[in-house]
């Protein structure tokens, strides 16, 4: 897949963009979103999470590590959706201790990672990357790449 770019202007703007990104989703995808602190990963993430519709509140889960939300496909079946972020993950012990490897495998639910460079050697081979960049002098603005991995 050709590299797409999606610019935002606020935050709501941004969860539309995370919105119709999840259209292309199937269970078991793995969607790594990457950003500098406060470039709008969670709120990417959340759009995925409205998409499918989950009832939660959907917040970054940086002090638990792993939140788990239920959500429904399209088509109306249950949907398990993980939402990690692995920004205090030190090492790859850490890692194996959080259960990171049988999650990241998991055919039937979908894997939104922030922060997924602290797991690099864990990650599949096929994995939807997603960049979110802040824009110079524009504060609510943004940038997200979206590439898909390993194909």
């Amino acid at each position: 897949m050709r590299e797409k770019v999606v610019v935002t202007h606020s935050e709501s703007e941004t969860i539309l963009a995370g919105e119709q990104f999840a259209a292309g989703l199937v269970k078991g995808d793995v969607v790594a979103c990457t950003g500098e602190l406060g470039a709008g990963k969670t709120e990417f993430i959340k759009g995925v999470c409205q998409y499918f519709q989950v009832e939660d509140l959907v917040t970054s889960p940086t002090f638990s590590v792993i939140n788990q939300y239920k959500g429904k496909c399209p088509d109306g079946r249950d949907l398990i959706i993980f939402h990690v972020d692995l920004y205090r993950i030190e090492n790859p012990d850490e890692l194996a201790k959080i259960g990171f490897d049988d999650m990241i495998f998991a055919h039937d639910a979908m894997k939104l990672i922030e922060w997924p460079e602290h797991a690099a050697t864990m990650m599949p081979a096929k994995y939807w990357d997603i960049v979110i960049s802040t824009v110079p002098d524009k504060e609510t603005q943004r940038r997200i790449s979206i590439n898909r991995k390993g194909e």
